[in-house]
Order: C-alpha cells, then structure tokens, then sequence
C-alpha cells in the first residue's frame, strides 16, 4: 500500500507542476493560439461528428422499426461501442492525460487508436483540452465548463449547451505545446496521433465489412455502418460529452474539490466509470475511479485484466487510507 501512495503522491503533481497552479487570474496567453487556418476545419468537424451520426442514427432507427434489427446489428453496436468508450475513458483520458498506469507499446497504440475511433479528437487534442480543463476547472480558461465560456459568466441552459456540445464549434484552439507536448515526444503515439483520420474511417468501415460478411448482403454491410459506425459514434459523442455537462451540474460531491464536479451513478454506467467524476477530480491521477464495491468502474476492470497479463503495470491508486483522510479534511483536489 505504501508503494501505491507514493507513486499517486508523485504524479499527482506532475501535471500542474508542468502547467503551474490552479488560478482564477487572467488566462495566460500560451494556453492557447491563432485560430487562423484552422478555424474552418475545426467548425466541419464539430459539425460532422454532431450532425452526421445523429442522422445514421434516426436513418437505424427508421430501418430497424421498418425491417428489423439483427444480433449482428446489435452485436456491432455493443462491441464497437465499449472499444471505443474505452479507448476515451483508459486511452485518452486515464492513460494519455493523467499518465495514471503505464502500459506495453502495443496496448498503448491500441488505446490511441480505440480513443480516435470515437472521432472526438486527435489524441494530442482532447489531452490538451482535457488537461487545459484540470487547469482551470469551472472557472474562465475552461473549454467546456457549464459555468464559464471565455470570460462570459453563464446562465444554466445556456451553460448546459456550452458545456455539452457548443464549446466545439468555436471554441479558443488549445496549444497542444504547452499542454499535450509529451505525446508528440512518443513516436508510437505521435504516429498514431498522425493517422487520426484513418482510425475515425477505420471505426466506420469495419464494422460495415463485418455487417455485410456475416449476412452476405449489402443491406447488412448498410447496417452494420450504421449501428456499429454512427449509432455508436453517436452514444459515445453525447455519454463522453455528458461528463462536460452532466456531471458538473447534477450529482453527489462526496468530495469538497475546487470545481463543481460529481459524482452521478447513472453516467457512470455508459461511460465506463467516468461518471464518477467527483472521485476523479479529487484523485485526478487514480486510474481507478470508482472507490467503493457498488461504483461500478469498467475501465479499472479493463485495466486489472490487462495487469494480471502484466500489459499494464504502475498503476497510480487512490489508497483507502487517502480517501478518508481527504473526506475528513475537505482539502480541495
């Protein structure tokens, strides 16, 4: 147990040692850069990732009530679904921008990969935005706080849309320098951070191939685009920014942290145990969230599989004896 404290203690500090300490002061100018040329491909791609697979999704839905759904149909949306779930919530988040386990290069490709299917962002983006976020969480500098857009204060509906889904469309480019350095210092990850746009193609076009093998047809091809590709690029899309919006407005706070983070039961399901969010923003380098046998927290299941293998090891830890002491003295994350 000691050795586990210790090494939660240590990386603990390393992310805001690297970006200095938590500040409601003025938003340094290094944070983020110019949008210039990449203003317009970044409001395409807000818009495809919203708009498109909510459309293949209402398309599924009129063709399953018309035609039927197949196990097939199911299978690929469920299967497709947590690979990619976790590669967010192990990959990007817990992994990549928490540095909170270290794994061998092939499962560390692998959740790079997994992650970019979910067409959420190369991975040097949402690491630098989520890290951006840890920085200045529900306060001005935070990309996607309910509370906070820029310098303008928000009202509730108003901040629920931000903090959701507008924060993407035209939000302040994060500097991926300051925040995300150490991904383009990696060569496997760099390469794989490289080839995002293959692995989002990738995450649509495997699952129509599987469709239209298993059933020898076109129309299962068809399908197994939609619900393995966009249905499930949907659900990821609105349960990952759920945890934005969501779980920084409706839940429990176990935990007195800087933010209004919380924790909230029914996201955490979905989301892989991200909905235990109060938990991870007082322990942001765990890279268990769920702190008790009924919060149930299927990345730390994922990721106890793959250390029993020993493909993951060092694994950061928020002790017993740590969550106690910190419910006891209501210290801020």
């Amino acid at each position: 147990m000691a050795d586990h404290t210790d090494a939660f203690q240590d990386n603990a500090l390393l992310i805001s040692s690297e970006l200095g300490p938590l500040s409601s002061a003025p938003v340094p100018g290094n944070v983020t850069v110019e949008q210039g040329f990449l203003r317009g491909p970044q409001k395409w791609h807000a818009i495809a990732i919203s708009v498109v697979p909510a459309i293949g999704t209402a398309a599924a839905i009129w063709l399953a009530i018309e035609y039927g759904m197949t196990a097939t149909d199911i299978w690929l949306v469920l299967v497709m679904y947590a690979i990619t779930m976790l590669g967010i919530s192990v990959g990007y988040h817990r992994h990549f921008s928490h540095r909170s386990f270290k794994a061998v290069t092939p499962v560390r490709v692998a959740l790079a990969i997994a992650g970019s299917m979910a067409a959420q962002g190369s991975v040097s983006y949402w690491v630098a935005n989520h890290r951006r976020h840890h920085q200045y969480t529900d306060r001005p500098g935070d990309i996607h706080s309910p509370y906070w857009d820029d310098e303008k204060q928000l009202k509730t509906v108003e901040g629920f849309w931000h903090s959701h889904m507008g924060w993407t469309f035209g939000h302040r480019m994060t500097n991926t320098v300051t925040f995300a350095k150490d991904i383009y210092r990696d060569p496997a990850i760099a390469m794989a951070n490289k080839l995002y746009y293959v692995w989002v193609i990738a995450g649509l076009v495997v699952p129509a191939i599987i469709g239209g093998l298993v059933s020898m047809s076109w129309y299962g091809a068809l399908t197994g685009f939609l619900w393995g590709g966009l249905v499930r690029m949907f659900l990821c899309y609105h349960f990952t920014n759920g945890i934005d919006s969501v779980t920084h407005i409706f839940g429990r706070r176990p935990f007195r942290t800087n933010d209004y983070s919380t924790n909230n039961a029914i996201w955490a399901l979905p989301t892989m145990g991200e909905g235990w969010h109060n938990n991870h923003h007082a322990f942001p380098s765990s890279a268990v969230f769920g702190f008790t046998w009924w919060q149930v927290d299927f990345g730390a299941w994922l990721l106890w599989g793959l250390k029993k293998f020993g493909l993951v090891w060092g694994m950061n830890i928020a002790t017993p004896d740590l969550i106690e002491a910190k419910k006891k003295s209501g210290a801020a994350a």
